[in-house]
């Protein structure tokens, strides 16, 4: 386990909580993107404060990563009278042939009223938002049919607002990712480090690892065993998660001199084979109030 909880809030964040407050007048509806994979650590608890209730569209985004039935329990977790949930996948482009439909509906009284003025062109302006790394770039890029975002797989590259038109009559504006300025449970930022939210470089990754297969051990022991070749899961019981960690690496024959396991080698493995999908379709939270906390 990491020593200290982890926190990341650079100086761009606090920059975009004022963008956020100054530009909602400007937007009919949110587009709020969280991570499938973590759908209670990846919704940030701010923004329901800073957007003051506007319609919200919530895309449960990289759903092609996570557990199926946990997709499903958690798009109706998140579907209420001012807010619709969908399932997508940015990169694939699953399920963003649903958004607007979804828009239409939630504004359906909104736009009524613009036709009734004589204002049927008029086009329907969304705000962007979500943790770094969660797929908004990607999202702008597939919908608008060309490159207008800049994309990597790393957090922190959108550090600035920009409107972007389009191919389905909305406007979107894309707002740099933003995280909260303290978790106040380890689990969250463990869960948002695991996924990538933070930088890897400011975190202690074999410590991070370990949570990895503490996780893993408790969900999906037989996903772990499989890729891992690890056997039958109860001859580990009594084996803490740091040395399930080191058999990892030793099964993966990552060893270096004196027969020692090379930990840094064996984390940045875990981590990326984790966010590659390699294991399986994973969700590090199940939906419900015992396992969520526990």
């Amino acid at each position: 386990m990491p020593s200290e909880q982890i926190q990341w809030f650079p100086g761009h964040m606090a920059k975009t909580r004022r963008m956020i407050s100054e530009n909602l007048k400007n937007v009919d509806i949110i587009i709020e993107i969280l991570d499938a994979r973590i759908p209670f650590s990846s919704r940030n608890p701010e923004i329901k404060r800073l957007t003051e209730g506007k319609p919200t569209l919530v895309l449960l985004n990289k759903a092609s990563l996570a557990d199926p039935n946990q997709n499903a329990l958690w798009m109706k977790r998140y579907t209420n009278e001012n807010t619709k949930c969908i399932l997508t996948d940015c990169v694939t482009g699953e399920g963003l042939n649903k958004m607007e439909g979804a828009i239409k509906e939630i504004l359906a009284d909104k736009l009524r009223r613009y036709e009734e003025k004589g204002m049927m062109g008029r086009r329907v302006r969304a705000m962007v938002l979500g943790i770094p790394n969660v797929g908004k770039s990607s999202l702008i890029n597939r919908i608008c049919g060309n490159k207008k975002a800049r994309v990597e797989d790393r957090p922190g590259v959108t550090v600035d607002k920009q409107w972007v038109p389009t191919k389905i009559g909305v406007d979107l504006l894309d707002m740099p990712g933003i995280l909260w300025p303290k978790f106040e449970e380890r689990r969250v930022g463990e869960n948002l480090a695991l996924t990538g939210a933070i930088k890897d470089s400011i975190l202690d990754i074999e410590a991070l690892a370990t949570v990895l297969c503490k996780r893993l051990r408790l969900l999906y022991p037989q996903m772990l065993s499989e890729r891992y070749k690890l056997g039958d899961m109860a001859q580990y019981e009594e084996l803490s998660d740091y040395d399930l960690f080191l058999t990892i690496g030793k099964k993966r024959g990552f060893l270096i001199s004196g027969g020692e396991i090379n930990t840094e080698r064996t984390a940045i493995m875990l981590l990326d084979e984790f966010r590659a999908c390699k294991l399986g379709r994973i969700t590090l939270e199940r939906y419900s109030k015992e396992e969520l906390h526990a």
